[in-house]
């Protein structure tokens, strides 16, 4: 995955919400997202290739999400792949601060990394680029990560933040659409604002926009995960194709277990 934006309890009615996109090579053997697919009770993709996942979520309300850090001159060969540092969560009982610091500690075995886990009650952040050596916890709020530091304002990750930060999320109760249009945006950065990570000027050209189209390298799926207050969750996925047209949408919406969510008075959105 290359970049994510996530809403934690930002607001009343939707205390989680993410909305990412996942960047791959095509011709790397992907199993889109469907429930069950890392054990009983989680939803994610999967990677084929490295057997990991970039993205999913418990039906206890657990969700972790990864993101490279773009660092080609410092890649170890042979190094364990990234997203079974999700996968591992998600099958766990561990606290996000429990694993968060496990990770840390293992943390240089990896190439490098953005990892966010949470639950309904606390979210942590860990990569193995940032100078901090303990996780960070994630206050309420919106953040947004691409393939640098938390929050670091790329042009991509800057036009996602403003364009999902102006969405009301009261919205999400009639549907993920517009979310996923906000994802669709092809534009990319003038040169002087490209960063600048190692890759040639046309590579981050392409790799500047929150959308990636070219016939080697691409979004390969857009997902929206959405929280409402009284446990009904929408899960979401449009997987893409080469040319960047939707090739297939699954929609998982369904309760999370929780004896909050039994007992929620909170009015109940519109499945989508």
């Amino acid at each position: 995955m290359c970049i994510a934006y996530l809403a934690i309890n930002a607001h009343p009615d939707w205390p989680l919400f993410i909305a990412a996109n996942r960047d791959e090579f095509h011709h790397r053997p992907t199993a889109p997202a469907r429930p069950d697919a890392l054990g009983p009770d989680i939803i994610a993709g999967i990677d084929l290739q490295g057997h990991g996942s970039w993205l999913g979520m418990t039906r206890q309300g657990r969700f972790a999400l990864i993101t490279n850090y773009r660092d080609p001159a410092h890649l170890i060969p042979n190094a364990p792949t990234r997203g079974q540092l999700v996968s591992r969560f998600l099958q766990s009982d561990m606290t996000p601060q429990a694993y968060a610091e496990q990770v840390q500690r293992d943390s240089q075995a990896y190439n490098g990394f953005n990892l966010i886990v949470g639950d309904l009650h606390s979210a942590q952040y860990v990569g193995n680029r940032t100078k901090q050596t303990q996780p960070a916890s994630l206050a309420p709020g919106r953040y947004v990560l691409s393939n640098h530091l938390l929050d670091t304002p790329w042009p991509k990750a800057q036009r996602l933040r403003d364009a999902l930060d102006a969405f009301p999320l009261n919205m999400l109760e009639r549907s993920l659409t517009e979310v996923f249009e906000i994802l669709q945006d092809e534009t990319t950065a003038r040169d002087d604002m490209l960063p600048r990570t190692g890759l040639s000027l046309e590579r981050e050209r392409l790799l500047s926009s929150p959308f990636i189209v070219s016939p080697d390298y691409g979004t390969r799926c857009s997902t929206v995960i959405a929280v409402h207050a009284s446990g009904q969750t929408l899960f979401s996925e449009i997987s893409y194709t080469p040319a960047g047209r939707v090739a297939r949408r699954h929609d998982w919406p369904f309760d999370l277990y929780m004896q909050e969510a039994s007992n929620s008075q909170a009015s109940r959105p519109v499945r989508n």
